[in-house]
């Protein structure tokens, strides 16, 4: 996992420019370009990640968080042992939604082009506690299931690459699929992601359960 400074890419505002430019037009083009989406977020997302530093670090978990710096690996896991919790438990549902999809913990991108490397960090975590998210919310991972979890995610973290995901995904999809975006999955992203911004707000309910027979995605890691 990469977010120490020697391992890291300074950029120039111009190869920011280039690398930010270069990766959209990519991602758009294909996106399960996993590397592209990345290098896309890290190119346009310090702002963000500023920001997202500062609530951590007004938060008493959030600086644990930044203390300890915490990675979300296979070994930390342990999936076959969080799959021998009861049922209901948070390790129980994550264990069974990896193994079902048959996902790995290991299959992050590390980050490459954050100079700063506790920024760095925190994109990397962004990055790890994506799946968290999905069994949080109960959104599988279709594709209008990821593209709900990036407006939640949009929400959350105000990274343009998630708004960039959240806006554009949807021209692939089918009318169908598009309508019950629009008006179930949309509306009900917004209402999470302000939900838990808030630490006084009620938890948000899951999402709606969503059909079976929706497109799957190959789930490559950001």
């Amino acid at each position: 996992y990469v977010y120490s400074k020697d391992m890291s890419r300074p950029l120039t505002p111009l190869t920011r420019g280039f690398l930010a430019t270069f990766s959209a037009v990519k991602s758009l083009q294909n996106p399960l370009r996993a590397d592209m989406v990345a290098a896309l977020g890290e190119a346009t997302g310090e702002p963000a990640l500023r920001r997202l530093r500062e609530a951590m670090r007004g938060d008493k978990e959030g600086r644990r968080i930044l203390a300890e710096r915490p990675l979300i690996t296979r070994e930390a896991m342990d999936l076959p042992t969080l799959a021998t919790l009861p049922q209901g438990t948070f390790g129980e549902a994550y264990a069974s939604f990896m193994g079902h999809h048959d996902f790995d913990p290991d299959e992050r991108q590390p980050v490459r082009f954050v100079e700063d490397e506790e920024l760095a960090y925190v994109m990397l975590r962004y990055r790890q506690v994506h799946d968290f998210w999905h069994v949080l919310c109960g959104l599988p991972p279709t594709v209008v299931g990821e593209i709900a979890l990036k407006w939640v995610e949009m929400v959350q973290t105000r990274l343009p690459m998630c708004a960039l995901s959240a806006t554009v995904g949807p021209l692939g999809l089918g009318t169908e699929e598009n309508r019950t975006l629009r008006n179930v999955y949309i509306p009900w992203a917004l209402r999470a992601g302000v939900s838990v911004r808030r630490e006084s707000a009620p938890h948000p309910r899951p999402a709606p359960a969503m059909h079976a027979t929706q497109r799957t995605t190959t789930h490559q890691h950001q």
